[in-house]
């Protein structure tokens, strides 16, 4: 367990991730629009799971309008290459970094961890940029629909998982008989398995939170009728997540497979649902009071590891990039999302402080990926990690370390 090291070194650290962010990670990639926030070199360019990066460093810097800049430009990047039947890409790559691995823009999963309609609603919140607002309205209404004929097969008015990408969740026992990436281009056809269509709680909650912003974006605009018949929808989410995939008895969401059965894995994918505000607040008290709270599976040294640490799915995990057992920095950045919104604010404080802790204490490897929960000893995977700076960034602020 790390203690937390002298202010001097937290500021040292502090530095080094602003300029870090200034020399490498704001950037203009090739033929796309604006500036934007880069990931890492481990991954060059953007996915959509780290859209919110470029609104965090804008919350970050509230008077810099490049920031300002950048977090537009990160939602126009999807925007501008979402194709004419609705499918936004799931990653744009940065060509003059790209080894050849990767295509300069994917569509072949979904990836889409925090509400994107969501996010646009902030940037307007930050922009006041009206043209912005409605052109993404426009966008998100349409990827709804791509969703809706490509993502519902098994007509529960859910949408499906097809494979492991779709969550961003390497590496976790709760998908290890998946396919790992979809086997057409477009992510539009599920491998004959008695896994897939998976119905998926992380997955489901951001269609949740898409429906739930789509209906304050048509406030905005004016479109009152629009916003109730998105409210309808998003309620139906709702309600069908909790007939389908929450088991009253356990208290905890779970992924529902192709056969119709309840994968009990106490997997960190619950956290969507409290990011995108899906539960009352006695719902989410049970659940966090008995799951997340608890020393013996997710209220670790170091909060929160991707699967209950008393859980034998962690037995034989991966060494990096692993959402089976590791914490992630993805996880505690989108926590402020959350945590306060739910009144545990002193426990993001807590869970902040242990993080700053180890990042600021470790000389080997800086601002990477993941954590190991128990031992805040960091993993070799993606050092100058996007979401691990900001992260850094907006403990150190909150914690009174910096103005």
């Amino acid at each position: 367990m790390f203690e937390m090291p002298p202010r001097e070194r937290i500021l040292e650290r502090y530095e080094q991730a602003k300029k870090r962010i200034e020399d490498f990670h704001i950037r203009t990639f090739p033929e796309q629009p604006g500036p934007i926030f880069l990931i890492s070199t481990a991954y060059p360019g953007v996915w959509m799971e780290h859209a919110f990066d470029a609104v965090c460093y804008a919350r970050l810097n509230p008077d810099s309008s490049l920031a300002k800049d950048v977090a537009r430009s990160q939602m126009l990047l999807f925007l501008r290459n979402q194709r004419p039947d609705g499918h936004l890409p799931f990653n744009v790559v940065d060509t003059s970094l790209n080894t050849g691995r990767l295509h300069p823009v994917g569509y072949s999963q979904i990836q889409e961890c925090v509400s994107f309609a969501r996010l646009c609603l902030e940037v307007y919140e930050i922009t006041g940029d009206m043209d912005f607002l409605k052109e993404a309205y426009a966008g998100c209404a349409r990827w709804d629909k791509w969703l809706c004929d490509k993502r519902m097969t098994r007509g529960t008015g859910l949408i499906e998982l097809f494979c492991l990408y779709d969550t961003g969740h390497d590496n976790s026992a709760r998908l290890a008989d998946v396919p790992v990436q979809c086997p057409d281009t477009y992510g539009e056809t599920p491998v004959d398995s008695e896994a897939v269509p998976m119905l998926a709680p992380d997955m489901n909650a951001v269609f949740y939170g898409d429906r739930k912003a789509l209906a304050d974006m048509a406030r905005v605009i004016g479109r009152d009728e629009e916003a109730a018949e998105w409210e309808r929808k998003a309620a139906d989410v709702r309600e069908k997540m909790l007939n389908l995939l929450y088991d009253k008895q356990d208290e905890f969401f779970y992924d529902l497979d192709a056969k119709g059965n309840l994968r009990r894995f106490p997997s960190i994918a619950i956290s969507n649902v409290f990011t995108e505000h899906v539960l009352t607040q006695a719902e989410f008290d049970a659940i966090y009071d008995r799951h997340m709270r608890n020393p013996a599976e997710f209220w670790t040294e170091y909060p929160f590891p991707s699967m209950a640490v008393n859980s034998p799915a962690v037995n034989g995990h991966a060494p990096q990039n692993c959402w089976g057992y590791y914490s992630q920095a993805l996880t505690a950045l989108r926590c402020q999302r959350w945590m306060d919104y739910y009144g545990r604010s002193a426990d993001y404080d807590h869970l902040l402080s242990r993080w700053v802790a180890a990042i600021a204490s470790h000389d080997g490897k800086l601002f990477t990926q993941e954590l190991d929960p128990l031992t805040g000893n960091p993993t070799n995977c993606s050092e100058w990690y996007s979401s691990a700076m900001l992260m850094y960034m907006y403990a150190v602020k909150r914690l009174g370390y910096i103005e």
